[in-house]
């Protein structure tokens, strides 16, 4: 944090997730008992202004076959010295999401729980869990709707570019 030349400041509630800054690319899968099994590609970035306590994150996903967009959504994570984190993302499918939840530095896990669900007349619930193993960017997305339970709905593995 000493701003030297070549190094970014990091304000320090955002420290703790440095590690996350930066571009990952990989491959996923989805599925729900709604909808069929499909794979996509997909890139997350996550950005740091350095004077904020925040983590700019955005995330798009694309068709393996054809390159075609499929989904897209952006927002800010928000850390605390005290472990826990808030995230707000906005989705291209309309839907909003205020998560929150704790993260654990060490492990390099963060682990996320809706709060508010806006604009989703069927999604009652969504956990978000990332964590990265060697230097590998994995997570589980599980969803509950007004039909089905709490089940898995998205996983995905990325590298850093």
């Amino acid at each position: 944090m000493d701003g030297g030349v070549g190094r970014k400041v990091v304000h320090p509630a955002v420290e703790p997730l440095a590690y996350l800054i930066g571009t990952w690319r990989g491959e996923g899968e989805g599925g729900f008992p709604t909808i069929s099994s499909f794979t996509y590609g997909e890139e997350l970035t996550f950005t740091h202004p350095g004077n904020k306590p925040v983590i700019a994150y955005s995330q798009k996903t694309w068709k393996l076959s054809s390159g075609e967009p499929m989904h897209a959504e952006s927002g800010y994570w928000r850390p605390k010295p005290d472990g826990t984190i808030e995230v707000v993302i906005a989705q291209s499918t309309g839907l909003v999401e205020v998560q929150k939840g704790s993260y654990d530095a060490e492990n390099k896990s963060v682990k996320l729980h809706s709060e508010v669900i806006g604009n989703a007349s069927k999604v009652k619930e969504i956990t978000r869990v990332f964590t990265v193993v060697n230097e590998e960017l994995s997570y589980v997305v599980e969803m509950e709707t007004n039909l089905t339970d709490r089940q898995p709905h998205l996983k995905a593995s990325l590298k850093k570019l």
